[in-house]
């Protein structure tokens, strides 16, 4: 499953304020912090069913609005800081959207369980001989 980025790029909203961590006097002058902020709900992207599993699997990531919040202040460019958040957002999505293979019960056959069982005896028939005998 691909997600668009141009579209959801269009959809998403965006923060932004001054952040801590590296970059000098720039930190104290320049917004680089990005808070992304998506709305699945009024999202075009996305089908009914894929809603639902979407608010279902991601509703420890949301904000008290009902949105999914994304924060990003790594790098000392609020663009760069703006891509790596959307990118973020994806990876988040395609992760929830991911549904799991359903694992299949094998059945073991009659011969290897007795193979299983025959070998067991046979170490153990190896460890008994190796132990001293008290009398």
């Amino acid at each position: 499953m691909s997600i668009n980025k141009e579209i959801l790029q269009k959809e998403v909203f965006y923060k932004t304020s001054r952040s801590g961590g590296k970059g000098g006097q720039n930190v104290n002058k320049v917004s680089t912090k990005v808070e992304l902020l998506f709305s699945i709900n009024n999202s075009t992207l996305f089908i009914d069913d894929e809603k639902l599993l979407l608010n279902e699997k991601l509703q420890t990531r949301f904000n008290k609005d009902g949105l999914i919040q994304v924060v990003c202040d790594q790098e000392r460019s609020q663009y760069i800081n703006k891509q790596k958040a959307i990118e973020r957002l994806i990876v988040l999505l395609i992760q929830a959207l991911h549904k799991p293979k359903i694992r299949k019960k094998k059945v073991v056959s009659k011969a290897a369980k007795a193979a299983r069982v025959e070998n067991k005896r046979l170490l153990s028939a190896k460890k008994e001989s190796r132990r001293a005998k008290f009398d």
